[in-house]
């Protein structure tokens, strides 16, 4: 909308149109997380499929924090 015709229409048309856009930005918004969302959705799908399987770690009792060589 140009400024000739803001200025004869008025202030509600020109905030019923930004309204619109406002609208549509958020919709777009709603649409981009939901996207995000599915998508963390098949991530977490796909590691619950996953075993759990333990670590071992070989840690020697010398190397604790505290512990006294003998």
């Amino acid at each position: 909308m140009d400024d000739l015709k803001a200025k004869s229409a008025g202030g509600i048309e020109l905030a019923c149109d930004l309204s619109e856009v406002a609208a549509q930005c958020a919709a777009s918004n709603l649409l981009d997380f939901a996207a995000q969302l599915a998508g963390l959705a098949e991530d977490l799908k796909d590691l619950a499929a996953k075993p759990i399987e333990p670590v071992t770690v070989a840690v020697e009792p010398d190397s604790w924090p505290g512990a006294s060589s003998e």
